[in-house]
């Protein structure tokens, strides 16, 4: 047993554990917490694939900005805490669907051929997907920024906006 394949297990269980922890905790904040910490035990694994480029892109997006402004979001907004109470039936229902949902990914792994091709992909990645982002596909990054902008104006726009009361009249006392 290699010493990458010791922490490729580590970063599967952290990756895993941060995951079912955000989706059993309760307060809200706890859960970002848990996903950014999913997201970072994600990029060591874009390390160990050699994908340096895409790990840096995860940690300094995903781990750190995502997780920002779902705290901020959470923080500016109003939100109950308490727990909803749920249906057993629900429960039943979101359990066979992840039963059906392992079943179909075993058997998609099981079908794919592991055998690896040579190819240049480790060679200069970085330049690689600059190449590519800014020449073949640059029209749906600009519209990622774009969409990201309409984004966080709507998000501002809907953190400002207040349940203003009615304005007082002259005359009245404001209690």
């Amino acid at each position: 047993m290699s010493g990458e394949l010791v922490v490729f297990f580590i970063l599967a269980l952290f990756t895993l554990g941060g995951a079912v922890l955000m989706i059993n905790l309760t307060k809200v904040v706890h859960m970002v917490v848990a996903l950014a910490f999913t997201f970072i035990s994600i990029a060591g694994i874009y390390v160990l694939l050699d994908a340096e480029f895409i790990a840096f892109a995860q940690v300094l997006i995903y781990g750190g900005a995502v997780s920002i402004i779902m705290l901020f979001g959470i923080m500016l907004t109003k939100h109950n805490d308490h727990d909803e109470t749920r249906n057993a039936g629900h429960k039943w229902l979101a359990r066979i669907g992840v039963g059906v949902f392992f079943l179909v990914t075993l058997y998609a792994i099981n079908g794919v051929n592991w055998l690896p091709e040579p190819s240049a992909m480790y060679d200069d990645n970085t330049t690689q997907i600059g190449i590519q982002l800014f020449s073949k596909y640059v029209i749906p990054f600009e519209l990622t920024s774009v969409v990201l902008l309409v984004a966080l104006v709507g998000a501002i726009i809907l953190a400002k906006r207040d349940d203003h009361p009615e304005p007082v009249k002259e005359g009245e006392k404001n209690e």
